[in-house]
C-alpha cells in the first residue's frame, strides 16, 4: 500500500513530462514503459535546461536555416526568454553566432558529434574493406548505423563517376525507407517489434515508398528471414541500394554497409546477382577481423 501511494506521483510526473517532450520542451526523456517506475527511474534525475538547449540544437538542424529568437521560440515550444538565454549561451560557447536578428550555428557543432563518428574503431578496421568493395564494385558504398528510426552515416567511399552515388559521413535518413535502416530495424529483437512499428513514421518520400505498417512489418520479415534489403527508389526516384547487417565475431550488431547505385547503370536482379555475393563476403571479412 505504501509502495503505492509512492510510485503513484512518480507516474504523475512522468506523464507531465512525456507531455512536455511531445510539445517539443524534453524531447529526450526515455520511452519507458510504466513497469519500470517502481525500479528507480526518477524525474528529478532529467535536466530539462539540457534538454531545452539539445532541442534548440535540433531546431536549426531540422529548418536548415538561419533564424530570429521568435521563430527559435515557436520552433522547440520555449518561451522568447528561455530561447534567449539558450542562444546567448551558445554564442558564449561558440556554437553559434548572432547576425543582427539572425542566429545561426558554427562549424564547431561538429565536434559534438564527429568524434564519435570517427573514433578509433570498428569502422577504422571495415574502411579498408570498404574501399576494396567500391573499387571492385565500381560504385560507392556506405556504413550506417541506427538512431531510433534514422540511419546516421559513419564511414564510406565513393567512386566517381559521371553519376555516382555519394553520402557524407553524419549524414542522416530515415531508416524505413533505405537499405541500411530495413536491415538494422528487422535485426531488432522481435519483441520490440510492435512497439518499434507503432511509433515509426512511415513518411512518403517516393511513389514506390511503403506507407502502410502492415506491408511494411512483411517487408522487415523478409529481410530478417534472408539477412538482407534491398531498395528500389524508395528513398529517392533513381537510386537503388542494397545493404547487409554487420555483426562482430561475437555476433552482436554494429551497423550495416550498403552499395547504392543510379537505376540507369543496374537492375534489381543484377543487384542481387552481382553485387550482394561481393557486399556479403565484405561484411563477413569485416566480421573475422572485428575481434569483439
Amino acid at each position: 500500500m505504501e509502495q503505492q501511494k509512492k510510485t503513484k506521483p512518480l507516474v504523475a510526473e512522468v506523464a507531465q513530462a512525456r507531455s512536455a517532450a511531445r510539445s517539443g520542451l524534453m524531447t529526450a526523456l526515455p520511452d519507458v514503459g510504466d513497469d519500470h517506475l517502481a525500479v528507480g527511474l526518477n524525474p528529478r534525475d532529467y535536466v530539462s535546461s539540457l534538454a531545452r538547449g539539445l532541442e534548440v540544437l535540433r531546431a536549426f538542424n531540422r529548418t536548415g536555416r538561419k533564424m530570429t529568437l521568435s521563430q527559435v521560440a515557436s520552433e522547440t515550444g520555449n518561451t522568447r526568454a528561455g530561447a534567449r538565454r539558450i542562444l546567448l549561451t551558445l554564442v558564449h560557447e561558440g556554437y553559434a553566432v548572432a547576425d543582427g536578428k539572425l542566429f545561426d550555428l558554427t562549424p564547431q557543432v561538429l565536434e559534438l558529434g564527429y568524434s564519435v563518428l570517427s573514433s578509433k574503431g570498428v569502422w577504422d578496421i571495415a574502411r579498408p574493406f570498404i574501399d576494396h568493395l567500391s573499387e571492385d564494385v565500381r560504385e560507392s558504398v556506405s556504413a550506417a548505423v541506427l538512431d531510433k528510426f534514422d540511419v546516421v552515416y559513419v564511414s564510406g567511399a565513393q567512386y566517381h563517376r559521371v553519376i555516382s552515388v555519394g553520402i557524407s559521413v553524419g549524414a542522416r535518413y530515415p531508416a524505413h525507407c533505405t537499405a541500411n535502416g530495413r536491415v538494422l530495424l528487422a535485426s531488432q529483437p522481435i519483441e520490440t517489434w510492435p512497439e518499434m512499428l507503432r511509433k515509426i513514421e512511415l513518411t512518403k518520400k517516393t511513389e514506390k515508398t511503403v506507407t502502410g505498417k502492415g506491408k511494411f512489418r512483411k517487408v522487415l520479415e523478409q529481410v530478417r528471414e534472408q539477412g538482407w534489403s534491398l531498395v528500389d527508389q524508395e528513398l529517392e526516384t533513381g537510386l537503388m541500394s542494397i545493404a547487409v547487417p554487420v555483426r562482430t565475431s561475437s555476433g552482436s550488431l554494429f551497423g550495416a554497409i550498403n552499395v547504392g547505385v543510379p537505376t540507369l547503370r543496374m537492375t534489381p536482379k543484377e543487384m542481387v546477382e552481382i553485387v550482394l555475393p561481393k557486399l556479403q563476403a565484405t561484411v563477413h571479412s569485416i566480421s573475422e577481423a572485428i575481434k569483439h
